[in-house]
């Protein structure tokens, strides 16, 4: 995400206003599309100069994408997910169990924000490819945050015998996946405590000791 620097009172209006943008963007992205939202009507809405909106995100391709990015961090703070003060404390958690309470918690505040701009996200990279260019890594970030908790749930004294950093991490990227979570809460009607309760439930069946499956 880029994000204003410097300080003083026109670095604050400076992020402001591109805050008032991207809530705007957001708001009707998921009112109405990506593909059919101009970028005269999110300047409209954000009550700030088409001009603006160009000066500031370059492009729509661009104003999506900080917009999810915006979404899964909750804030404009330049501060990756794996140094977020939620993701070190679940980290620095004494057993297995407790770094899964603690991360599937996070995981939900990302989920129940990223939720309704998650569809949006995806039309839009599917008809525009040089949107889904700028997503493209070499790895899934969501990955990276997943196989640095496995890293550490393996090392806790009350993970499950023989656990692997591998298959732990691949577990908590499926069922923390935003896939499964719209599933469940959408398709399904469950609220995001329920899901956190059974995401929370099976992940320590399967990663503490003596719960995993055999």
């Amino acid at each position: 995400m880029n994000v204003v620097k410097g300080t003083g009172k026109r670095a604050e209006k400076a992020r402001a206003t591109r805050l008032k943008i991207l809530e705007a963007a957001e708001r009707l992205f998921v009112e109405h599309g990506y593909g059919i939202t101009t970028v005269q009507e999110v300047a409209d809405a954000a009550g700030v100069a088409v001009q603006t909106v160009y000066f500031t995100f370059g492009n729509k391709r661009t104003l999506m994408k900080e917009l999810v990015d915006l979404v899964i961090a909750g804030d404009d703070e330049a501060v990756a997910t794996v140094d977020r003060e939620w993701f070190t404390a679940a980290l620095a958690a004494p057993g297995a169990a407790e770094l899964l309470d603690r991360y599937t918690a996070g995981a939900a505040g990302i989920l129940g924000r990223l939720a309704p701009v998650m569809k949006v996200a995806e039309t839009a990279a599917a008809s525009d490819p040089a949107l889904a260019e700028l997503w493209r890594s070499d790895e899934d970030p969501r990955y990276t945050v997943a196989r640095r908790a496995a890293s550490a749930l393996v090392a806790k004294p009350d993970a499950a015998q023989g656990l692997d950093e591998a298959s732990a991490a691949d577990e908590l990227y499926g069922l923390t996946s935003p896939e499964l979570y719209l599933a469940m809460t959408r398709s399904r009607g469950w609220s995001p405590e329920r899901w956190r309760e059974w995401t929370l439930g099976l992940l320590v069946s399967r990663l503490c000791e003596g719960t995993a499956d055999a």
